[in-house]
């Protein structure tokens, strides 16, 4: 996992640093001018432009341009509070490469960034952008990558931060980042966090009950029973309230193994299909669920209730915006609660704020849930204020019953065993590589960017959860 810090832990971190501030900025500075070198193939000849500013980030960029000169690159440092429109000046050399060292995390103003016609390196993050929400104050420039050091700043990974920053490597400058609360999930952090399938397992011991659908909104309860069952649930029970009709038609999309078990409007809770809820590992409702109110008054008993982990997605968040103002589940059993910017409005009374890490600490302090914040870059928070990042999707997976599917997997890595904040952040990053693994191609995704619907996503899981070493080999033994 990547720590990431506030800017104002880093600048307390910053403060606790047993070694002097030229040693640090010498690292940084060292840093910067491997990544120059890379970049240009080499040194001699080539010709670099470092905007340098007058704080830490200025000397960070001058400490480069020092070691570049000696490497035979022709270095010029400008100074970012002067400099004119474009850079280099009017009349003088063109540059290969820009090294942006112009202003870090203590910007407090906007910054008009001189016109550049080269490839630009930031150091830390580009000047003029919010390090703390991504936004980008002034018209800063664009990189193609940026060295950051010790630890993510929450402004790469939200926002206008991604687009701005490019790839971003994180530099080990020898500073205390044990304390970080918060953490970026890479692919190798996965299998470690996603149990796996015991030598006697049974289908019992990571049975997962789906609570959704509607009339008219079937394939949300399937996408969700499909995902649980190809992500590890060994028992997949799908329930579709109504009036007792079989709740999900047969089609090619849900699994024959996925068991239906249709529910009258209270859910199942005071009939006999709810006698043995408590062999379950896991529950899922919401997907596709509807607003009539005898199902949303249903969810809120549900979630009242005692029983085993549950996931909280779709139109039962919706159920739940009356719970505002406390927790959620008075019998303290585990939530997750999974809402996208609309609902989450809904939930809090109000939209994320532009931190959004702070945001969705906020709702799981208030609620007692873990909650899952989807963007871009989703947060996954805990009560205690952990807070786990995944940013390893893009804009595909903005298509409708995408959510039901990331629903699913979170169930199912409920019913393995990880606990509520492990298993939504592993499940949001996974969902991510359903549309990015770059080693997966079966299924093919149909178009680069258009044409993925959330079926295409339920069928890539298992060459994903393989692809990251999760039951990438069948374990011997087991159950029915």
């Amino acid at each position: 996992m990547i720590p990431v810090c506030t800017p104002d832990e880093m600048a307390a971190v910053d403060a606790t640093a047993t070694e002097p501030l030229d040693v640090l900025i010498g690292r940084a500075g060292a840093a910067v001018a491997r990544a120059v070198l890379d970049e240009l193939g080499g040194g001699y000849g080539r010709r670099v432009a470092v905007l340098a500013g007058k704080g830490s980030n200025g000397a960070d960029g001058r400490v480069a341009a020092d070691l570049l000169a000696r490497r035979g690159v022709r270095a010029t440092v400008v100074d970012a509070a002067t400099a004119s429109g474009h850079l280099p000046a009017t009349a003088a050399h063109a540059v290969d490469l820009v090294v942006d060292a112009g202003y870090g995390t203590g910007l407090g103003r906007p910054f008009d960034a001189p016109v550049v016609e080269a490839p630009v390196l930031a150091v830390d993050l580009p000047s003029g952008l919010d390090g703390l929400t991504g936004e980008a104050r002034g018209r800063p420039l664009a990189a193609f990558r940026t060295v950051t050091f010790a630890a993510l700043k929450p402004g790469l990974l939200f926002g206008d931060g991604p687009a701005l920053a490019g790839l971003v490597d994180v530099v080990d400058l020898g500073l205390d980042v044990s304390g970080a609360m918060a953490h970026l999930l890479t692919d190798a952090d996965i299998a470690g966090l996603v149990p796996p399938r015991p030598v006697d397992a049974h289908k019992w011991q990571r049975a997962c009950w789906v609570i959704a659908g509607s009339l008219g909104m079937e394939g949300a309860a399937g996408l969700a029973a499909t995902a649980a069952l190809r992500a590890g649930a060994g028992y997949v029970r799908l329930s579709v309230p109504g009036d007792g009709s079989p709740g999900i038609p047969d089609e090619p999309g849900v699994p024959e193994e996925v068991v239906r078990v249709p529910v009258a409007a209270d859910l199942g809770l005071d009939g006999p299909e709810g006698s043995d809820r408590d062999r379950f590992a896991s529950m899922v409702v919401g997907p596709g669920l509807g607003t009539a109110p005898e199902v949303a008054a249903a969810v809120r008993r549900l979630v009242a209730s005692s029983g085993p982990p549950l996931v909280v997605d779709g139109d039962g968040l919706t159920a739940l915006t009356v719970l505002t103002g406390g927790p959620v589940s008075p019998e303290g059993r585990p939530l997750i609660l999974t809402p996208h910017d609309g609902e989450f409005t809904r939930l809090a009374g109000g939209p994320p704020g532009p931190d959004r890490m702070d945001t969705a600490r906020a709702l799981a302090s208030d609620t007692g849930a873990v909650v899952l914040l989807k963007g871009p870059t989703t947060v996954v928070a805990a009560p205690d204020g952990r807070v786990l990042l995944a940013a390893s999707g893009d804009a595909r997976l903005a298509t409708a019953g995408s959510g039901d599917v990331l629903a699913g997997i979170i169930g199912a890595f409920l019913a393995r065993g990880a606990a509520p904040l492990e298993a939504a952040a592993a499940a949001a990053h996974v969902h991510g590589r359903l549309v990015t693994a770059p080693r997966v191609d079966s299924p093919p995704l149909v178009g680069s960017s258009t044409g993925v619907v959330a079926g295409d996503l339920a069928a890539r899981l298992v060459s994903v959860l393989t692809d990251l070493s999760i039951d990438a080999v069948d374990t011997p033994g087991g159950e029915d």
